[in-house]
């Protein structure tokens, strides 16, 4: 029979489980396929552009939010509940915003957005603190919210909701369930109650002394550049998986996160022999291959470079951003390491995936035809050749050298993106 403490610690591990199963079902649920929903809806490549761009908005903006209140003045449990009843109830009314204006409809998303950013770090801070041995048992639990997303996008496909607003009420009910769910968590004090708040170790500012060194100066541009080209992947290829004949647009785009937990395996051999450096290489190399894929399998709809394209993400993201955050945690040391990480995504998550979206968006609908439609073979290798370029830049100028992380130092990370959040 199992002692109270065995039954106790195996209720919490079930409870922050089903807490990142949630939180990424309802991120899957509907920012895979709401591309194709807009263009299905007359919502033109503008319009898609912006509501990628919302995103990035709200991940510079979460900062300040958790900075200022979440982690000052309540327990984490109640901000999750909140901020997650709001956040669904946003998505649940952006289907019938969309009856209204495509601009009423984007705003809606950016409500649900500025609800939805701050949980990212504070599910994460939640279940670190309820955690004996956080190096071993977040690994376990964090890899729930990618089955999560892999989950939701199944039940959008097996549903055919992939262009119907039905995907908002399914993600905003999971929301809603979230919200209620975040109130039975284990209680979790406030972690900064009483320190001051300041806006410089918000935007991970301190971490500008590691520009000094010319390798991590190559690679912060670099990370930033190469966010550019990455958010046309996440604005338009649901758009472009539909238009090459594949019905069940969700389920596809999931084999990009069953890849990355396949990768997320054999990091550590992979760390072990080709060190930060080339699987940073490779990292970026996969966006250069998996644009081209894409941009070759255009005209004719070859479907396998299409779903090649798509399982690349687990090298794509794995190998480049999952890295990078093990390269920023070894230069920048205990004392800005926190700093150093929210400097990391300030410049990939925010203000890179901010400008992609917005060029992104712009280049669709320059080279789309009212009769013809949209010219991906066109679209999809304007980033190849930016990916391409930057590539050339990381490889002749980032010379550092990097010890390899131990095994248990590579954590699953978030679907999307990187995790604000993710322990170092």
């Amino acid at each position: 029979m199992a002692e109270p403490g065995q039954r106790s610690g195996t209720i919490i591990a079930t409870q922050l489980s089903v807490m990142m199963f949630l939180q990424f079902f309802l991120w899957g649920a509907w920012y895979v396929t709401m591309g194709p929903y807009m263009a299905a809806n007359n919502m033109g490549p503008t319009m898609i552009g912006w509501a990628y761009t919302v995103g990035p908005i709200a991940a510079i903006a979460s900062p300040f939010f958790l900075g200022m209140v979440a982690d000052r003045f309540f327990a984490t449990e109640r901000v999750l509940g909140v901020m997650h009843l709001l956040g669904g109830l946003f998505l649940c009314l952006a289907p019938m915003a969309a009856q209204q204006s495509p601009s009423l409809f984007v705003v809606m998303i950016l409500l649900h957005m500025l609800c939805y950013m701050p949980t990212l770090g504070l599910s994460s801070s939640l279940a670190l603190h309820n955690m004996t041995n956080a190096q071993t048992q977040f690994p376990l639990i964090r890899v729930f919210g990618t089955v999560g997303w892999i989950v939701a996008n199944f039940v959008i496909s097996q549903l055919a909701f992939d262009r119907s607003p039905n995907m908002f009420f399914v993600a905003g009910g999971s929301g809603l369930l979230l919200g209620l769910f975040s109130f039975f968590l284990p209680h979790t004090p406030a972690p900064a109650k009483g320190r001051p708040f300041s806006a410089r170790d918000a935007l991970g500012l301190d971490a500008l002394v590691l520009l000094r060194s010319r390798s991590f100066a190559v690679f912060a541009v670099c990370s930033f550049l190469l966010c550019i080209p990455l958010a046309a992947y996440y604005a338009f290829a649901g758009q472009f998986v539909g238009e090459m004949g594949i019905e069940r647009i969700a389920q596809t785009m999931s084999l990009g996160q069953m890849s990355e937990i396949i990768f997320m395996l054999v990091m550590p051999v992979c760390f072990a022999r080709l060190g930060v450096k080339w699987m940073l290489t490779i990292g970026m190399a996969a966006w250069v291959v998996r644009y081209g894929l894409f941009s070759t399998a255009a005209d004719e709809q070859i479907r396998w470079m299409v779903l090649g394209g798509i399982i690349l993400h687990g090298i794509c993201y794995d190998f480049f951003f999952v890295t990078g955050q093990i390269y920023v945690d070894g230069k920048a040391g205990a004392k800005i390491r926190s700093q150093a990480q929210g400097f990391y995504v300030l410049i990939t998550q925010g203000l890179g995936m901010l400008i992609g979206a917005q060029v992104a968006s712009r280049l669709v609908a320059r080279h789309t035809d009212e009769v013809a439609g949209v010219d991906w073979k066109t679209v999809w290798m304007y980033p190849a050749v930016f990916a391409l370029a930057v590539l050339i830049v990381f490889v002749l100028l980032f010379k550092d050298r990097v010890a390899p992380p131990k095994p248990q130092d590579i954590a699953p990370s978030t679907p999307g993106g990187p995790d604000p959040a993710q322990p170092s």
